[in-house]
Protein backbone atom coordinates (compact mmCIF):
# COMPACT_ATOMS: atom_id res chain seq x y z
CA UNK A 1 0.00 0.00 0.00
CA UNK A 2 0.99 3.64 -0.26
CA UNK A 3 1.88 5.41 2.98
CA UNK A 4 2.77 9.09 3.37
CA UNK A 5 5.00 10.45 6.13
CA UNK A 6 4.87 14.19 6.88
CA UNK A 7 8.10 15.35 8.52
CA UNK A 8 11.49 13.66 8.25
CA UNK A 9 13.09 14.13 11.65
CA UNK A 10 14.02 11.18 13.87
CA UNK A 11 10.43 9.94 14.09
CA UNK A 12 9.38 10.48 10.49
CA UNK A 13 12.51 9.22 8.79
CA UNK A 14 12.73 6.10 10.96
CA UNK A 15 9.03 5.40 10.26
CA UNK A 16 9.51 5.96 6.53
CA UNK A 17 12.54 3.65 6.46
CA UNK A 18 10.79 0.93 8.47
CA UNK A 19 7.61 0.92 6.38
CA UNK A 20 9.30 1.28 2.98
CA UNK A 21 10.68 -2.24 3.35
CA UNK A 22 7.24 -3.60 2.46
CA UNK A 23 5.22 -0.60 1.19
CA UNK A 24 5.44 2.40 -1.10
CA UNK A 25 6.36 5.34 1.15
CA UNK A 26 6.43 9.01 0.17
CA UNK A 27 8.08 11.34 2.69
CA UNK A 28 7.05 14.99 2.79
CA UNK A 29 9.27 17.78 4.06
CA UNK A 30 9.54 21.54 3.61
CA UNK A 31 13.36 21.61 3.39
CA UNK A 32 14.62 20.99 -0.18
CA UNK A 33 18.06 19.83 0.99
CA UNK A 34 16.55 17.06 3.11
CA UNK A 35 14.30 15.91 0.27
CA UNK A 36 17.29 15.78 -2.10
CA UNK A 37 19.37 13.80 0.39
CA UNK A 38 16.63 11.21 0.96
CA UNK A 39 16.13 10.79 -2.80
CA UNK A 40 19.88 10.21 -3.13
CA UNK A 41 19.67 7.63 -0.31
CA UNK A 42 21.67 9.82 2.08
CA UNK A 43 20.30 10.12 5.61
CA UNK A 44 19.85 13.77 6.67
CA UNK A 45 20.12 12.72 10.34
CA UNK A 46 22.78 10.76 12.20
CA UNK A 47 21.37 7.28 12.80
CA UNK A 48 23.50 4.19 12.22
CA UNK A 49 20.63 1.88 11.27
CA UNK A 50 18.98 4.38 8.89
CA UNK A 51 22.33 4.98 7.18
CA UNK A 52 22.88 1.22 6.87
CA UNK A 53 19.36 0.59 5.50
CA UNK A 54 19.78 3.39 2.95
CA UNK A 55 22.98 1.75 1.70
CA UNK A 56 22.03 -1.93 1.82
CA UNK A 57 18.23 -2.36 1.67
CA UNK A 58 15.89 -2.11 -1.29
CA UNK A 59 13.55 0.54 0.07
CA UNK A 60 10.48 1.77 -1.82
CA UNK A 61 11.00 5.30 -0.52
CA UNK A 62 11.04 8.71 -2.12
CA UNK A 63 10.71 12.25 -0.79
CA UNK A 64 8.86 15.31 -2.05
CA UNK A 65 8.06 18.94 -1.24
CA UNK A 66 4.55 18.55 -2.72
CA UNK A 67 1.95 17.50 -0.15
CA UNK A 68 -0.61 16.56 -2.80
CA UNK A 69 1.84 14.18 -4.42
CA UNK A 70 2.62 12.65 -1.03
CA UNK A 71 -0.96 12.31 0.24
CA UNK A 72 -2.82 11.28 -2.92
CA UNK A 73 -3.99 7.63 -2.68
CA UNK A 74 -2.16 7.11 0.62
CA UNK A 75 -4.01 4.68 2.89
CA UNK A 76 -2.21 6.04 5.95
CA UNK A 77 -0.68 9.49 6.46
CA UNK A 78 1.75 9.59 9.37
CA UNK A 79 2.15 13.04 10.92
CA UNK A 80 5.56 13.46 12.52
CA UNK A 81 6.09 17.20 12.27
CA UNK A 82 7.84 19.10 15.11
CA UNK A 83 5.86 20.43 18.07
CA UNK A 84 7.22 22.50 20.91
CA UNK A 85 6.17 23.86 24.28
CA UNK A 86 5.80 27.63 24.44
CA UNK A 87 6.71 28.63 28.01
CA UNK A 88 5.49 32.23 27.64
CA UNK A 89 2.04 31.22 26.40
CA UNK A 90 2.00 28.01 28.50
CA UNK A 91 0.83 25.75 25.68
CA UNK A 92 2.12 23.21 23.19
CA UNK A 93 2.58 24.65 19.69
CA UNK A 94 0.81 22.09 17.52
CA UNK A 95 0.43 24.36 14.47
CA UNK A 96 2.55 22.09 12.23
CA UNK A 97 0.28 19.13 13.02
CA UNK A 98 -2.88 21.14 12.35
CA UNK A 99 -1.40 22.39 9.09
CA UNK A 100 -1.08 18.81 7.82
CA UNK A 101 -4.59 17.93 9.03
CA UNK A 102 -6.02 20.93 7.17
CA UNK A 103 -4.17 19.97 3.98
CA UNK A 104 -5.48 16.40 4.15
CA UNK A 105 -9.03 17.62 4.82
CA UNK A 106 -8.86 20.02 1.85
CA UNK A 107 -7.99 17.14 -0.48
CA UNK A 108 -11.17 15.23 0.46
CA UNK A 109 -9.45 11.83 0.28
CA UNK A 110 -10.11 8.47 1.89
CA UNK A 111 -7.23 8.02 4.31
CA UNK A 112 -6.39 7.56 7.99
CA UNK A 113 -4.08 10.04 9.67
CA UNK A 114 -1.75 8.74 12.40
CA UNK A 115 -0.29 11.41 14.67
CA UNK A 116 3.22 10.51 15.84
CA UNK A 117 4.16 14.05 16.94
CA UNK A 118 4.08 14.74 20.68
CA UNK A 119 0.85 16.54 21.58
CA UNK A 120 -1.05 17.59 24.74
CA UNK A 121 -3.40 15.19 26.48
CA UNK A 122 -6.83 15.53 24.85
CA UNK A 123 -5.56 17.01 21.57
CA UNK A 124 -6.71 14.27 19.17
CA UNK A 125 -10.32 14.18 20.36
CA UNK A 126 -10.42 17.98 20.43
CA UNK A 127 -9.10 18.20 16.85
CA UNK A 128 -11.62 15.61 15.62
CA UNK A 129 -14.43 17.83 16.89
CA UNK A 130 -12.83 21.05 15.62
CA UNK A 131 -12.55 19.80 12.03
CA UNK A 132 -15.53 17.42 12.19
CA UNK A 133 -13.40 14.41 11.19
CA UNK A 134 -13.00 10.88 12.49
CA UNK A 135 -10.10 9.62 10.37
CA UNK A 136 -7.37 10.39 12.88
CA UNK A 137 -5.54 8.27 15.50
CA UNK A 138 -2.74 9.03 17.94
CA UNK A 139 0.10 6.52 18.24
CA UNK A 140 3.04 7.57 20.45
CA UNK A 141 6.67 6.85 19.59
CA UNK A 142 9.34 5.87 22.08
CA UNK A 143 12.59 6.48 20.23
CA UNK A 144 16.11 7.47 21.21
CA UNK A 145 18.16 10.01 19.26
CA UNK A 146 20.64 8.19 17.04
CA UNK A 147 18.80 4.89 17.57
CA UNK A 148 15.40 5.77 16.15
CA UNK A 149 15.24 3.03 13.51
CA UNK A 150 16.73 0.48 15.92
CA UNK A 151 13.92 1.26 18.38
CA UNK A 152 11.37 0.71 15.60
CA UNK A 153 13.00 -2.57 14.61
CA UNK A 154 13.04 -3.72 18.25
CA UNK A 155 10.15 -1.78 19.83
CA UNK A 156 9.52 -1.91 23.58
CA UNK A 157 5.79 -1.77 22.75
CA UNK A 158 3.37 -0.51 20.12
CA UNK A 159 0.55 1.69 21.40
CA UNK A 160 -2.40 2.72 19.22
CA UNK A 161 -5.02 5.20 20.38
CA UNK A 162 -8.02 3.37 18.97
CA UNK A 163 -9.64 -0.07 19.10
CA UNK A 164 -10.63 -0.74 15.50
CA UNK A 165 -9.79 -2.66 12.32
CA UNK A 166 -7.82 0.28 10.92
CA UNK A 167 -5.86 0.54 14.19
CA UNK A 168 -5.00 -3.16 13.96
CA UNK A 169 -3.99 -2.72 10.32
CA UNK A 170 -1.56 0.07 11.19
CA UNK A 171 -0.13 -1.85 14.17
CA UNK A 172 0.47 -4.84 11.91
CA UNK A 173 2.37 -2.63 9.43
CA UNK A 174 4.74 -1.62 12.23
CA UNK A 175 5.04 -5.22 13.39
CA UNK A 176 5.70 -6.43 9.83
CA UNK A 177 8.64 -4.03 9.44
CA UNK A 178 10.20 -4.92 12.80
CA UNK A 179 12.81 -7.59 13.48
CA UNK A 180 11.65 -8.31 17.03
CA UNK A 181 8.99 -11.03 17.06
CA UNK A 182 7.15 -10.92 20.38
CA UNK A 183 5.98 -7.30 20.35
CA UNK A 184 3.39 -6.15 22.87
CA UNK A 185 0.61 -4.22 21.10
CA UNK A 186 -1.78 -2.23 23.26
CA UNK A 187 -4.95 -0.56 22.02
CA UNK A 188 -6.61 2.20 24.06
CA UNK A 189 -8.31 5.56 23.65
CA UNK A 190 -6.49 8.45 21.98
CA UNK A 191 -6.40 10.49 25.17
CA UNK A 192 -4.98 7.59 27.19
CA UNK A 193 -2.31 7.06 24.51
CA UNK A 194 -1.38 10.76 24.71
CA UNK A 195 -1.07 10.45 28.50
CA UNK A 196 1.17 7.37 28.14
CA UNK A 197 3.62 9.39 26.05
CA UNK A 198 3.88 12.34 28.44
CA UNK A 199 3.94 10.26 31.63
CA UNK A 200 6.58 7.88 30.23
CA UNK A 201 8.92 10.72 29.24
CA UNK A 202 8.35 12.55 32.51
CA UNK A 203 9.26 9.40 34.45
CA UNK A 204 12.52 9.20 32.47
CA UNK A 205 13.17 12.86 33.31
CA UNK A 206 12.46 12.01 36.96
CA UNK A 207 15.04 9.23 36.87
CA UNK A 208 17.65 11.49 35.30
CA UNK A 209 16.93 14.17 37.91
CA UNK A 210 17.04 11.67 40.78
CA UNK A 211 20.53 10.39 39.97
CA UNK A 212 21.70 13.93 39.24
CA UNK A 213 20.55 15.07 42.68
CA UNK A 214 22.20 12.03 44.27
CA UNK A 215 25.38 13.10 42.46
CA UNK A 216 25.04 16.74 43.61
CA UNK A 217 24.75 15.56 47.22
CA UNK A 218 27.76 13.25 46.96
CA UNK A 219 29.89 15.86 45.17
CA UNK A 220 29.24 18.57 47.77
CA UNK A 221 29.70 16.15 50.69
CA UNK A 222 32.93 14.71 49.28
CA UNK A 223 31.47 11.22 48.76
CA UNK A 224 32.07 8.65 46.00
CA UNK A 225 29.00 9.03 43.76
CA UNK A 226 29.80 5.92 41.72
CA UNK A 227 29.87 3.63 44.77
CA UNK A 228 26.54 5.00 46.00
CA UNK A 229 24.83 4.60 42.62
CA UNK A 230 26.19 1.07 42.21
CA UNK A 231 24.95 0.15 45.69
CA UNK A 232 21.51 1.65 45.04
CA UNK A 233 21.25 -0.06 41.64
CA UNK A 234 21.82 -3.53 43.10
CA UNK A 235 18.20 -3.41 44.24
CA UNK A 236 16.48 -5.19 41.31
CA UNK A 237 13.48 -2.89 41.67
CA UNK A 238 15.77 0.04 40.81
CA UNK A 239 18.37 -1.52 38.50
CA UNK A 240 21.52 -0.13 36.88
CA UNK A 241 19.98 1.47 33.78
CA UNK A 242 19.56 5.19 33.05
CA UNK A 243 21.69 6.08 36.07
CA UNK A 244 24.73 7.97 34.72
CA UNK A 245 24.87 11.53 36.10
CA UNK A 246 24.73 14.34 33.56
CA UNK A 247 24.37 18.09 33.23
CA UNK A 248 20.57 17.67 33.04
CA UNK A 249 17.96 16.23 30.72
CA UNK A 250 17.55 17.82 27.29
CA UNK A 251 16.86 16.99 23.65
CA UNK A 252 13.68 16.87 21.59
CA UNK A 253 11.32 15.32 24.12
CA UNK A 254 12.01 15.46 27.84
CA UNK A 255 12.10 19.26 28.44
CA UNK A 256 8.93 20.01 26.48
CA UNK A 257 7.03 16.89 27.57
CA UNK A 258 7.60 17.50 31.28
CA UNK A 259 6.43 21.11 30.94
CA UNK A 260 3.40 20.08 28.90
CA UNK A 261 2.43 17.45 31.48
CA UNK A 262 2.78 20.06 34.22
CA UNK A 263 0.45 22.34 32.24
CA UNK A 264 -2.03 19.45 31.92
CA UNK A 265 -1.99 19.18 35.74
CA UNK A 266 -3.28 22.76 36.05
CA UNK A 267 -6.45 21.77 37.94
CA UNK A 268 -5.09 18.52 39.46
CA UNK A 269 -3.22 18.28 42.81
CA UNK A 270 0.48 17.43 42.34
CA UNK A 271 3.96 18.00 43.74
CA UNK A 272 6.27 15.63 41.86
CA UNK A 273 5.70 16.89 38.29
CA UNK A 274 6.58 20.48 39.19
CA UNK A 275 9.65 19.27 41.09
CA UNK A 276 10.90 17.39 38.01
CA UNK A 277 10.77 20.57 35.93
CA UNK A 278 12.47 22.63 38.65
CA UNK A 279 15.14 19.98 39.33
CA UNK A 280 16.61 20.42 35.86
CA UNK A 281 17.13 24.16 36.41
CA UNK A 282 18.69 23.49 39.81
CA UNK A 283 21.11 20.97 38.31
CA UNK A 284 22.29 23.42 35.64
CA UNK A 285 22.90 26.08 38.32
CA UNK A 286 24.92 23.58 40.38
CA UNK A 287 27.12 22.63 37.41
CA UNK A 288 27.77 26.31 36.62
CA UNK A 289 28.66 26.97 40.29
CA UNK A 290 31.12 24.07 40.39
CA UNK A 291 32.83 25.35 37.24
CA UNK A 292 33.11 28.87 38.68
CA UNK A 293 34.81 27.51 41.81
CA UNK A 294 37.82 26.77 39.59
CA UNK A 295 38.09 30.51 38.78
CA UNK A 296 38.45 30.02 35.03
CA UNK A 297 39.03 32.87 32.59
CA UNK A 298 38.04 30.75 29.59
CA UNK A 299 35.55 27.86 29.77
CA UNK A 300 35.52 25.42 26.88
CA UNK A 301 32.27 23.62 26.03
CA UNK A 302 33.11 20.21 24.60
CA UNK A 303 30.13 19.31 22.41
CA UNK A 304 26.66 20.83 22.38
CA UNK A 305 25.29 17.36 21.64
CA UNK A 306 24.79 15.66 24.98
CA UNK A 307 24.58 12.04 23.85
CA UNK A 308 27.31 9.94 22.30
CA UNK A 309 26.52 9.27 18.63
CA UNK A 310 23.92 12.04 18.33
CA UNK A 311 24.00 15.11 16.09
CA UNK A 312 21.13 16.84 17.86
CA UNK A 313 21.66 19.66 20.36
CA UNK A 314 18.14 21.06 20.41
CA UNK A 315 17.33 22.14 23.99
CA UNK A 316 20.50 20.44 25.25
CA UNK A 317 21.16 21.09 28.95
CA UNK A 318 24.57 22.58 28.21
CA UNK A 319 22.92 25.60 26.59
CA UNK A 320 21.28 26.52 29.90
CA UNK A 321 24.67 26.20 31.60
CA UNK A 322 26.27 28.43 28.97
CA UNK A 323 23.69 31.15 29.75
CA UNK A 324 24.44 30.88 33.48
CA UNK A 325 28.21 31.09 32.90
CA UNK A 326 27.76 34.13 30.66
CA UNK A 327 26.12 35.89 33.62
CA UNK A 328 29.47 35.45 35.42
CA UNK A 329 31.26 37.31 32.58
CA UNK A 330 33.42 34.29 31.74
CA UNK A 331 34.70 33.90 28.18
CA UNK A 332 33.19 30.79 26.62
CA UNK A 333 34.47 28.86 23.61
CA UNK A 334 32.77 25.88 21.97
CA UNK A 335 34.00 22.77 20.20
CA UNK A 336 31.19 21.20 18.18
CA UNK A 337 32.18 19.53 14.87
CA UNK A 338 28.57 19.41 13.63
CA UNK A 339 28.35 23.23 13.68
CA UNK A 340 29.10 25.18 10.51
CA UNK A 341 28.84 28.57 12.22
CA UNK A 342 31.77 30.38 13.83
CA UNK A 343 29.56 31.88 16.55
CA UNK A 344 26.91 30.13 18.66
CA UNK A 345 24.98 31.83 21.51
CA UNK A 346 27.45 34.73 21.09
CA UNK A 347 30.31 32.34 21.87
CA UNK A 348 33.28 31.63 19.59
CA UNK A 349 33.27 28.20 17.92
CA UNK A 350 36.74 26.67 17.54
CA UNK A 351 37.08 23.94 14.92
CA UNK A 352 40.53 22.64 15.94
CA UNK A 353 40.30 20.35 19.00
CA UNK A 354 43.88 20.86 20.23
CA UNK A 355 43.54 24.64 19.96
CA UNK A 356 40.24 24.45 21.84
CA UNK A 357 41.70 22.32 24.64
CA UNK A 358 44.83 24.44 25.03
CA UNK A 359 42.86 27.71 25.23
CA UNK A 360 40.37 26.37 27.81
CA UNK A 361 41.04 26.70 31.54
CA UNK A 362 38.15 24.32 32.19
CA UNK A 363 36.67 21.91 29.64
CA UNK A 364 33.02 21.19 30.32
CA UNK A 365 32.09 17.73 28.96
CA UNK A 366 28.76 16.03 29.58
CA UNK A 367 30.21 12.78 28.20
CA UNK A 368 33.96 12.12 28.10
CA UNK A 369 35.33 10.79 24.83
CA UNK A 370 38.78 9.42 24.03
CA UNK A 371 39.65 12.61 22.13
CA UNK A 372 39.93 14.74 25.29
CA UNK A 373 41.38 12.22 27.74
CA UNK A 374 44.83 13.76 27.21
CA UNK A 375 43.48 16.95 28.85
CA UNK A 376 41.90 15.18 31.83
CA UNK A 377 43.26 17.73 34.33
CA UNK A 378 41.16 20.44 32.68
CA UNK A 379 37.96 18.41 32.22
CA UNK A 380 34.93 18.90 34.45
CA UNK A 381 32.35 16.15 33.94
CA UNK A 382 29.89 14.06 35.90
CA UNK A 383 30.19 11.12 33.47
CA UNK A 384 30.93 8.18 35.79
CA UNK A 385 29.98 5.14 33.73
CA UNK A 386 30.98 6.18 30.17
CA UNK A 387 27.45 5.54 28.92
CA UNK A 388 24.38 7.61 28.10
Amino acid sequence: MKIAVAGTGYVGLSMATLLSQNNEVVALDIIPEKVDMINKKISPIKDKEIEKFFQTKKLNLRATLDYKEAFDKAEFIIISTPTNYDEELNYFDTSSVEDIIQKVKSMNIETTMIIKSTIPVGFTEKIKKKYNIDNIIFSPEFLREGKALYDNLYPSRIIIGEKSKRAEKFANLLKEGAIKKDIIIKYMGNTEAEAVKLFANTYLALRVSYFNELDTYAELKGLDTKSIIEGVGLDPRIGTHYNNPSFGYGGYCLPKDTKQLLANFEDVPQNIIRAIVRANKTRKSHIANMVMQRNPKIVGIYRLTMKTGSDNYRSSAIQGIIEKLKEENVEIIIYEPTLNENIFLDCKVIKDLDEFCKKSDVILANRVEEKIKGYQDKVYTRDLFSKD
